[in-house]
């Protein structure tokens, strides 16, 4: 036997060690699916599975997020199975010291949570029957619910279920646990929030990233504001995309960078259609939203993950115009994952204080916005000629409120 061949069999009986035994078709659902790809992983492929192994056993969280960007990503989901909790900082060792989950209060969002499981696993896993499905919804309600009841600030959002079932189908019910947890408080914690409007910053940077890139296409959809993205980038795209192999995939890459990437891969796909989008005047807003806010399919995602790298790498958040990074609380997400093996570090503690941070934020933000609404319909119904001083007196109590912590925002 040739140096080649007895190195393919080291690999082969290492993988096999590694990697459970695909199920068959009567093999009970263990929570996760089966790898999407059955074939023999290519010599290519072999190698860099053996890279992300050892990448995942060093908790290299660097060459992991190089790994995840290249071609493939982490390839498969038996891989996918090591890496992600990794990347996702879990630690399981005190698993078993939890109270049972369904013995704690119930969480004031679940009757919205049993309306969207049932809509869920529309497009994947494909090939399972009626009672199999069933028993994925039940889990993925079980995940969901754990999760609303050990970490009761949480808000649920409509979406929140399509993030939650790729984690289940990859890691299955057990070892997402732990996963969803961190995930919910420590990267997608804006959006998680008892109000939307601190996902709205998340948005706003659409602009300044798209002018960078080209100042002509910005100006053409000036006109239109950048709501068109919430849908995907609330849902890291699992709303939109269809195939489950794509989502695994794409899911690689963004958990292994810092929540901005997110907007930055939104980007590139407006960019991308910059031709599209040209051909449709700008006395067209609807028009333009509406095209927008659709996805093309089917995407490209090696293209747009490698242009998202590029674009990302040379305009970083700081360095973009209008002021726009700035503008951001330093208690969100968009500034507390800027690094990802520091955010691979950090505990639910420190997230639930994010959290808090972020609730006090918002209601200081909604008392200006009440003063101020106040104040207006006074002036109107009144109208007396003290507009100025009102507009002092409003000023003031905007600095007031906010003086102790300037909204969060970093200088």
């Amino acid at each position: 036997m040739d140096r080649r061949s007895s190195s393919s069999s080291s690999y082969a009986s290492s993988l096999r060690a590694h990697f459970r035994s695909e199920p068959s078709e009567k093999t009970p659902l263990n929570g996760h699916t089966p790898s999407w790809t059955s074939e023999r992983l290519p010599e290519a492929q072999q190698q860099k599975v053996m890279q992300i192994l050892q990448a995942c056993k060093d908790r290299n969280i660097a060459a992991l997020a190089s790994l995840a960007a290249s071609r493939d990503g982490f390839v498969e989901d038996e891989v996918r199975r090591t890496a992600w909790p990794v990347l996702m900082g879990c630690d399981d060792s005190n698993a078993d010291a939890k109270a049972d989950w369904k013995t704690l209060p119930t969480h004031r969002d679940e009757d919205q949570v049993k309306l969207d499981v049932n809509r869920s696993f529309v497009y994947y896993p494909s090939g399972e029957s009626e009672k199999q499905l069933e028993q994925r919804k039940e889990d993925l309600s079980d995940l969901i619910t754990e999760t609303l009841r050990r970490h009761p600030i949480l808000c649920y959002f409509q979406g929140y279920h399509d993030i939650v079932q790729v984690f289940l189908l990859v890691l299955g019910r057990e070892r997402a646990v732990s996963a969803i947890a961190r995930l919910s408080l420590l990267r997608i914690r804006d959006f998680m929030l008892p109000a939307l409007s601190p996902a709205m910053p998340h948005l706003y940077l659409l602009p300044a990233i798209i002018y960078v890139a080209d100042p002509l296409l910005c100006r053409h959809i000036s006109g239109t504001q950048p709501y068109f993205a919430l849908a995907a980038t609330l849902t890291l795209y699992a709303h939109d995309i269809q195939e489950y192999g794509d989502i695994a995939r794409l899911f690689d890459f963004l958990l292994a960078r810092e929540a901005v990437v997110s907007v930055y891969l939104y980007a590139v796909i407006i960019l991308a259609r910059k031709e599209e989008l040209l051909e449709i005047p700008t006395d067209e807003p609807e028009m333009l939203h509406f095209t927008l806010s659709k996805l093309p399919q089917p995407l490209d995602l090696e293209s747009l993950i490698e242009q998202t790298t590029y674009l990302f790498a040379n305009h970083p958040p700081e360095s973009l115009p209008f002021r726009a990074w700035r503008r951001i609380s330093g208690n969100s997400v968009l500034k507390t994952t800027r690094d990802p093996t520091a955010l691979s570090r950090q505990t639910i503690k420190d997230g639930e204080r994010l959290f808090a941070k972020q609730a006090g934020e918002l209601r200081r933000q909604q008392m200006v916005e009440a003063a101020t609404k106040e104040m207006k319909r006074r002036l109107w119904t009144y109208r007396r000629p003290v507009v100025l001083t009102a507009a002092v007196a409003v000023g003031f109590l905007a600095w007031y409120i906010g003086m102790d912590s300037n909204f969060g925002v970093a200088k």
